[in-house]
Parts: structure tokens; sequence; C-alpha cells
């Protein structure tokens, strides 16, 4: 299968990764930004032993510091040994625009599902928003901190996964093997975020078709700016701004439009339950439609070389 350059011309003083090595070291710059990040905060107090960041300042802390980590450590990697630009990466003109275009998108999505699930009565109004609390200005700092926290860390998972290692796999053989790939160990290291269940296996399936989703979008716009807005947009609005899950995880501090909680009589395949919307199958049909649309609509603005 011919391979495709989805970003930028490939030169010849480029080198390519070998893609068994690009699989591993994906989760490598995942895995030790994370260790970067963690051990000094460990070392401090600012973190428990354990890691876990139970507070929004410590969250915040994390997905700057250690999510921005990864992305440094994946675009080294370009630069020193592949000796690739970050515009090889998707990385390239139009950021802005494209990554506004992008968030909105994401926004849109996210409030399509939360919209459906609500609709089917999936939810329960626990409280509302900042905007019913005394000071309104107090309650927006944790959520215009993390909103930068999320840019960062979708923005990161973007770049390690659609950025720098579709393209390596898309640069020897071809689009659709880089696709299926990155978007099955894009949903494998999501795996351990909560417990074995029937809603974490469900959303993995989502995972994945959200990674081929996000994967044909940036392979179609020829940038990773606009997957990174959409990835971002998704993240924050479901945990900052309904207070839902993201991916099993919950962020603690008043959301900002409504306060939700997930009703106990609706089914779980409905409302994702522990892992949250992204275990529904309100979510499934959305990235499906969001898939189709991609498919049917093709042409991929990437630049043909010998596989």
């Amino acid at each position: 299968m011919a391979g495709v350059e989805l970003y930028a011309p490939r030169k010849a003083r480029h080198r390519r990764t070998w893609t068994v090595a690009a699989l591993l070291l994906a989760v490598v710059f995942i895995a030790l930004g994370q260790v970067l990040g963690v051990l000094p905060a460990m070392a401090t107090g600012f973190i428990g032993q354990d890691g876990a960041a139970n507070r929004w300042p410590q969250l915040a802390y994390l997905l700057y510091v250690a999510f921005a980590a990864g992305a440094v450590l994946t675009l080294l990697w370009a630069a020193l040994f592949e000796r690739r630009g970050p515009g090889t990466v998707g990385l390239n003109d139009q950021g802005l625009r494209r990554f506004g275009r992008g968030f909105a998108i994401g926004l849109a999505f996210l409030l399509a599902v939360v919209g459906i699930i609500h609709a089917l009565d999936g939810y329960t109004v626990e409280a509302g928003g900042v905007f019913n609390a005394g000071a309104v200005g107090v309650a927006l700092v944790p959520i215009l901190v993390l909103l930068g926290g999320f840019i960062v860390q979708g923005s990161t998972e973007e770049i390690v996964f659609r950025g720098w290692l579709m393209q390596v796999i898309a640069s020897r053989h071809g689009l659709w093997l880089a696709v299926i790939l990155n978007s099955a160990l894009f949903a494998l290291v999501h795996g351990g975020n909560i417990a074995p269940s029937r809603e974490l296996y469900l959303g993995l399936v989502n995972i994945v078709l959200f990674g081929l989703f996000i994967s044909l979008y940036a392979a179609r716009e020829g940038s990773v700016w606009g997957v990174c807005g959409w990835h971002a947009a998704w993240n924050w609005l479901l945990g900052l701004g309904f207070g839902l899950e993201v991916s099993g995880q919950v962020v603690e501090t008043r959301p900002l439009v409504v306060d939700l909680a997930t009703n106990d009589g609706t089914a779980w395949w409905i409302t994702g339950a522990a892992f949250g919307p992204e275990a529904s199958v309100v979510t499934t049909g959305v990235l499906l439609i969001g898939l189709l649309v991609l498919v049917v609509r093709g042409h991929t603005r990437g630049h043909p070389v010998e596989a």
C-alpha cells in the first residue's frame, strides 16, 4: 500500500520511525510526560503519593505540566531523531482559525449528546451553574483555568496520536492502517480509567470510534489544529460545563452551565453510568454519523510518497 504524507511533503533528510517502535513510543511519550509532571508534585506534597488529583488546582497542574511534557517529548523526537518540524505533525498554518472552528464543532457534538441523553430522562439537575453562585467571579476561576488545561491535554493527545503517530504509520502503510492503529491504541491507553465493567467496554468502543472520526477529520483538513480544538471543547464542556464524568474521571468544581447527575432509573447504556456519556449509545450514534459524513465526503490533503 502506498504511503502518504498527511501534513507536509517529505524531504530527503527526514527520517521515519519504524511502525512498531512508533506504537510503543506513543505510549512512552504520554506515560513519561505523566511521570515527569507527577514526581515533582509528589515530592513537594502538592499531590499525594497515589498521584491522584483530588482538587481542581492539582488537576490543573497535571493538565498543564504532565500533558505538556508529553507533547514536548513528541516534538523533540520528531525534531532530533526524525529531523522534522512541527508542521510535519500537523501544527501548520491557519492554526487559530482551524482551532476555533474545531472547538465550535466539538461543543456542538457534546451539546447534542447531552441534550439527547437528557431528553431520554438520563439526567437530573442537582444544582445550578456558576451564575447561580454567590460569587460568580470566584466560581469562574477554576472553569477558566481548567479550560486552558484541557486545551493543553486535548492538544497533547492529538499531537501524539493524530499528529505524530498517524503520520508515521501513514507514510509507510497508507492512511487507513494509520487511522485504525492509532485509534485502537488511543482507546487502550484509556482502558484503566475505571474498573472493568460493561460501561468501560462500551466506552472503549466509543473511544475507538472517536479516534476514527477525529483521525479522518485531521487527515481531511491536513492539520491537527482543528482536532485539538474539538478534543479540548468536548472534555472541557463535559466536565466543567455539566459536571459529568470525562472518561470516568470527575472534575470536582461547580460547573459552568448546570450540575447534572445520572438518573439511576435510566438504563446504563443510555447514560454511560460511571464512565460518563462517552459510554452511551447516544455518543455511539453521534460519532457514527460524524464518521459517515467524513467517509462520504472523502478527499484527504495528503502528499503521496514511496511506501
